[in-house]
C-alpha cells in the first residue's frame, strides 16, 4: 500500500488508516509502495518537528535488507555514486556525474549464485537509492520492475527436482514484490533516549535463503 496519499487519491494509504485510528498524524518519511518494513510517523507537531530535523540532519541510521540477483564480489563495501532523475523518463533515477552525492553501505549476509541476502545502510536519502545503487554494482534487487528484470522468484527456477503439488494448478512465487525491507532505524529522541526500532526480516526472504542452502 501507499505510505501517504498520492495526488489522485487512488487508494487508501497507511497514513489514512492511522488518521482514522489516532485523529491526527504527521508524515516523517515514507517508503516506496512495494517496500515493506518500518516507517515512522509522528502523533503531534512537536515530535514531528523534532523528527524532521534529525532526518534532515542525517542523525538517523537507516538500515534495509534486500534480496539481490546473483552474488556480489565483495562481502561489504560503500557504493558512492551520484544519482539524478533520468532526463526523459520521469520517475526513473540513474547514476550520473551531474547527480546528487549518494552513498550506500552494504554487507552480504548470505550469498548464493542465484540470489543473495544483503544489508544496506543509507548514508544519503535519494529517491530509489538502494535500487539504483544495487543495479549500478551489477546486482539489482529481485523482482524490481524498474531497475531489474521484474520477474517473480520461483522455486522451480532454483531447485533442480521441483514438483508442483497436485493441489496447485500453477506455481506460487516465493517472492513476487520488490525484495526490499526497511529493517532498522536508530536515533536519539528529544529526551536524549537512544531509540532502536526494528521490523523483522520478512519470512519469505528467510525461506528463500533456506531453500538455496538445500540445493
Amino acid at each position: 500500500m501507499l505510505t501517504i496519499p498520492d495526488r489522485m487519491q487512488s487508494e487508501k494509504s497507511l497514513k489514512d488508516m492511522l488518521i482514522e485510528k489516532y485523529g491526527s498524524i504527521f508524515t516523517v518519511h515514507r517508503l516506496d509502495k512495494d517496500t515493506s518494513g518500518l516507517v515512522l510517523f509522528a502523533k503531534n507537531e512537536i515530535t514531528h518537528k523534532f523528527l524532521n530535523t534529525v532526518f534532515e540532519e542525517r542523525k538517523v541510521e537507516k538500515y534495509y535488507v534486500g534480496i539481490v540477483i546473483g552474488m556480489p564480489v565483495d562481502e561489504s563495501g560503500l557504493i558512492d555514486a551520484p544519482i539524478m532523475e533520468h532526463h526523459a523518463n520521469k520517475g526513473l533515477m540513474v547514476v550520473h556525474t551531474k547527480g546528487k552525492p549518494s552513498q550506500t553501505g552494504y554487507e552480504v549476509l548470505e550469498s548464493n549464485k542465484h540470489y543473495s541476502l544483503v544489508s544496506f545502510k543509507l548514508h544519503t536519502g535519494r529517491t530509489h537509492q538502494i535500487r539504483v545503487h544495487s543495479k549500478n554494482i551489477g546486482h539489482p534487487l529481485a523482482c524490481d520492475p524498474l531497475y531489474g528484470d521484474g520477474k517473480p522468484i520461483l522455486l522451480s527456477s532454483i531447485k533442480k527436482k521441483f514438483n508442483l503439488s497436485k493441489q496447485e494448478e500453477a506455481e506460487r512465487p516465493m517472492i513476487s514484490r520488490l525484495a526490499l525491507h526497511s529493517y532498522k532505524l536508530k536515533f536519539t529522541d528529544e529526551h536524549g533516549k537512544e531509540m532502536q526500532l526494528e521490523a523483522e526480516i520478512p519470512k519469505e526472504f528467510r525461506a528463500l535463503m533456506t531453500q538455496l542452502k538445500k540445493n
